[in-house]
């Protein structure tokens, strides 16, 4: 399409270039098709960053209405650094493989030091909120579950750039920071409660009671029983916490 419609002719945004179902790459290339694999992994970061702006919209309003809490308000600052982190990785992602040597650490090209920065703060985090020692369920508060479904979207954008790696088409540290982000955000998500004193609802039902050695139930194969989620085999069950990876609270 060489001419734009004459509805947005004047428009600052639209184009109508990608009416044919294709986008461009940063640095210029060809063209892409919009479901092509690279177009999928930028666009659900551009998710996640909206989801994270939920949580910090919902922060905001706290703070217009004074029911901010001291102990949420440095929560709105780690949101919108992280927003602007991901924007990074988006960059990184969307930029055509052969002008990578035009990419810049920190600003279009994710770092070892990003990386660093994000672990430093799960520890920071991790030092001061108390663990759950299995899995739980979001929405105690409007703030952690925003927070948990940012979680869920960077877990399917680190998905979609393991795909993307195995064909040369992600940085080495990618996969690594959405990895320890995804981590960082499930810790979050039970500061931002502890914050508002709520506690952690547990996803089963009942505590979980000791059987005899040798009885082979259906929740002894980490398989649901009874109508409530087991945990899947080889996950910490007493005093460790578990990330919804299903695994001990030191990450995936």
């Amino acid at each position: 399409m060489t001419q734009r419609r004459p509805g947005i002719r004047d428009s600052a945004v639209a184009t109508g270039r990608g009416d044919d179902g294709t986008t461009g790459l940063l640095f210029g290339g060809e063209r892409v098709a919009k479901d092509d694999a690279r177009t999928e992994a930028y666009g659900t970061i551009d998710e996640a960053v909206a989801a994270l702006g939920l949580a910090r919209a919902e922060l905001a309003m706290k703070d217009q209405y004074g029911v901010l809490t001291p102990a949420l308000a440095g929560i709105g600052d780690l949101v919108l650094r992280f927003q602007r982190e991901l924007f990074v990785v988006g960059a990184e992602l969307a930029t055509n493989p052969e002008a990578r040597d035009r990419l810049r650490d920190g600003e279009t090209r994710v770092t070892e030091p990003m990386v660093a920065g994000v672990e430093a703060a799960l520890a920071d985090l991790e030092a001061r909120v108390p663990m759950p020692s299995e899995f739980v369920v979001p929405g105690e508060s409007r703030v952690s579950a925003s927070i948990e479904l940012a979680r869920t979207v960077v877990r399917r954008a680190e998905r979609r750039v393991v795909g993307l790696e195995r064909q040369g088409l992600a940085g080495t540290w990618t996969v690594p920071y959405l990895n320890r982000l995804a981590d960082f955000l499930w810790v979050l998500a039970r500061a931002a409660e502890a914050a508002e004193s709520r506690d952690a609802r547990p996803a089963r039902v009942a505590p979980r009671t000791r059987r005899p050695r040798g009885v082979g139930t259906a929740a002894a194969r980490g398989t649901a029983s009874g109508g409530g989620a087991a945990a899947p085999e080889g996950t910490a069950s007493g005093g460790g916490a578990v990330t919804p990876e299903g695994t001990a609270s030191r990450g995936a």
